[in-house]
């Protein structure tokens, strides 16, 4: 198909499919003359791909296109999963957090195969000292239910992977995991919130 088909088929701008062709986050056509190319269903995919990592994800474009030469690339899923979570994680420095809070999200998280520098333990731990600074205070075993829900999203997520067929599908996977995923289980649990309010306060 020409780009006006695709355009038409996608339900995406021309002028925005040549903006991620410039943005080398959509693959060039198979070019027919100086001047024109022809698409496939490899480009629509991928537009569907990029609209999701940027509309639903929240994605800016260099992120985009991080984690879509990620998919691309001959690295690893473990390789993935770090551009994916980097991409998707406030940046935190190990000297920007409270190390008493590193301690406990550490203590949290005994017996999990976990870098000093996941993005996701650094903002973890950012994120319990602020509780704290708020006063708030885990009577109930707050934050162990949290790591506990976390360990089964995660299985969730890999069990899913390991279905796939091929490294670039597995790869894909760990991509849209961790980038949808978060919006997928920011909205269930506001879902839930109200499902246990009303069951409590009726």
């Amino acid at each position: 198909m020409r780009m006006a088909e695709l355009s038409t088929t996608s339900g995406i701008p021309v002028a925005t499919i040549k903006y991620y062709l410039r943005e080398k986050l959509l693959p060039a056509g198979e070019s027919e003359t100086a001047n024109q190319a022809r698409y496939g269903d490899v480009h629509l995919d991928r537009l569907r791909l990029i609209r999701a990592l940027i509309e639903v994800g929240g994605l800016s474009v260099a992120s985009a296109r991080s984690v879509l030469e990620a998919i691309d690339s001959e690295a690893s899923l473990p390789e993935v999963f770090e551009v994916a979570q980097c991409t998707v994680s406030a940046a935190v420095a190990p000297d920007d957090v409270d190390p008493a809070s590193l301690t406990d999200i550490d203590e949290l998280l005994i017996g999990w195969h976990v870098s000093a520098t996941n993005p996701g333990r650094l903002s973890a731990a950012r994120v319990l000292s602020v509780f704290r600074g708020l006063g708030q205070t885990d009577d109930r075993g707050w934050f162990a239910r949290y790591a506990r829900a976390a360990l089964l999203i995660a299985a969730a997520d890999l069990d899913e992977i390991e279905s796939r067929e091929g490294r670039a599908a597995k790869a894909e996977t760990v991509v849209v995991g961790t980038v949808l995923g978060d919006a997928l289980i920011s909205g269930l649990r506001r879902a839930a919130q109200e499902h246990v309010t009303s069951e409590r306060y009726s």
